[in-house]
């Protein structure tokens, strides 16, 4: 895939699931859960035990339309290691040009954190693929409206207070995707092994994209 390719993948998917563990054995079930329930990219950030070497191991056996990324990605050095192990995206929880730069030379979709309008105009100025509005807990979706008024060719997907029932609002006010944490990947769930819990909650969500979408 190009990096134009996987960015319209990532927006054809709609969610992307992020990934905080502190039990890295169970992330192959995670993925083969939330991949049953319709969801197609997974972030899997830096705060996760030996997350390097697990994108390393994932990546060649997970579906090759499932989306596997790399998230919490605040420099360059990060950026090539996660790259060179099978990330096919690179997310941050902050604006750094030397993260977007790493990314580009490879050819890998990145997204990193902004919050302020100035701070969405400047990342996207500088090749940010999608912007990630971080933390879109404190904002909510007007936000989202507010800025589509001057800033209507900007791609924006937020993270952070994103839910499975109003994840529909964010793309109904101008999301191309939503990034999304504890709501969809229960710990409890997870810590369990109950895996329908994921599913469940992966149908739930890409369904609301979905009729959000079609203007439902």
């Amino acid at each position: 895939m190009t990096r134009e390719t996987t960015t319209g993948a990532i927006e054809a998917a709609g969610v992307v699931a992020v990934i905080r563990l502190n039990d890295p054995t169970r992330l192959r079930a995670v993925v083969d859960a939330i991949g049953a329930g319709g969801v197609r990219a997974l972030e899997v950030t830096m705060t996760v035990p030996g997350a390097v070497r697990l994108i390393a191991e994932l990546a060649p056996v997970i579906p090759a339309d499932f989306l596997l990324g790399a998230g919490t990605v605040t420099d360059a050095d990060t950026a090539v290691r996660v790259m060179e192990a099978g990330a096919r995206f690179v997310v941050g929880p902050v604006f750094r040009r030397d993260v977007i730069a790493a990314c580009h030379a490879r050819g890998v979709p990145v997204m990193p954190g902004c919050f302020s309008p100035t701070e969405i105009l400047d990342a996207w100025e500088a090749g940010a693929d999608i912007v990630k509005v971080f933390p879109a807990t404190v904002l909510g979706p007007s936000y989202f409206k507010d800025l589509r008024g001057p800033l209507p060719h900007v791609k924006l997907m937020p993270t952070g207070g994103v839910t499975l029932d109003n994840a529909g609002d964010w793309i109904r006010a101008g999301a191309v995707a939503v990034g999304v944490g504890t709501a969809l990947l229960d710990a409890k769930a997870i810590a369990s092994g109950n895996y329908d819990v994921l599913r469940a909650n992966a149908e739930r969500i890409v369904a609301n994209v979905a009729a959000a979408r079609k203007g439902a």
